[in-house]
C-alpha cells in the first residue's frame, strides 16, 4: 500500500523538527532565581498526530519525590515547535485542568482570564516556564521574562497537574518528566 500524500508531507515534517537536547545542566535563569539548586528532574515532547507541539522540562529542587509533586516547589518549561495563540493556550489548559475534577462555572472564568492575561502568543523557540511555589503561587515566565502570577493554592494545583496529576490526557509524558519510561 502507498502511502498518501498527507501520510508523506506528515512524516517529513516530524522527522525535520529538531530534538530536544538529551541533558541540560543549567537550569534557565527564570528557574534558578525560583528554585534554588534546581536539577533537571525529566523531560518529554509532546506530538499530536504526529508533529511536535513542544518539548517540555521538569526542574526540581534536590529533595524533590513525584509522589508529593501537588507541594513541592517545582517548575516547568516549555519550548514551543509552533506558532500558538496564547488564548488558545488558555483555553486548552482549562480542558485539561478540568480533568481532574468538578469546577465551577465562576471560577473557571476567573482562572481562564488570568490565564489569558499571562500567556502570550508564542513562536517556534519560545519558552513559557512556569513556577509552583510552596506557598500555591504560579509564576510564569516568557523567554526568561516576567509575564504573570496566579495567587491561588487550587488553580496552581490544577494547572502543573495537567502534566503531572495522575488525571493528565497524557500519562507516557508524564511518567518521562518523573524519570520513568523514556
Amino acid at each position: 500500500m502507498t502511502p498518501s500524500r498527507r501520510q508523506c508531507l506528515l512524516t517529513a515534517a516530524a522527522l525535520a523538527l529538531p530534538m530536544w537536547p538529551a541533558q541540560a545542566s543549567t537550569p534557565p535563569v527564570e528557574v534558578a532565581g525560583n528554585l534554588a539548586q534546581a536539577r533537571l528532574f525529566g523531560q518529554g515532547q509532546l506530538r499530536f498526530f504526529g508533529l511536535q507541539v513542544y518539548d517540555i522540562r521538569l526542574w526540581t529542587p534536590a529533595d524533590f519525590t513525584p509522589d508529593r509533586w501537588a507541594q513541592a516547589p517545582l517548575a516547568l518549561e516549555i519550548e514551543y515547535a509552533r506558532t500558538l495563540y496564547g488564548a488558545k493556550i488558555a483555553e486548552r489548559s482549562l480542558v485539561e485542568m478540568r480533568r481532574q475534577g468538578d469546577l465551577p462555572a465562576a471560577r473557571a472564568e476567573q482562572w481562564l482570564a488570568e490565564m489569558t492575561r499571562v500567556f502570550p502568543d508564542v513562536k517556534a523557540g519560545d519558552r513559557l516556564t512556569g513556577v509552583q511555589t510552596p506557598g500555591g503561587v504560579a509564576r510564569f515566565y516568557l523567554n526568561g521574562q516576567p509575564r504573570g502570577e496566579v495567587q491561588d493554592a487550587e488553580f496552581t494545583r490544577r494547572f502543573f497537574g495537567i502534566w503531572l496529576s495522575p488525571q493528565t490526557s497524557e500519562p507516557a509524558l508524564r511518567e518521562r518528566l518523573f524519570g520513568r519510561g523514556q
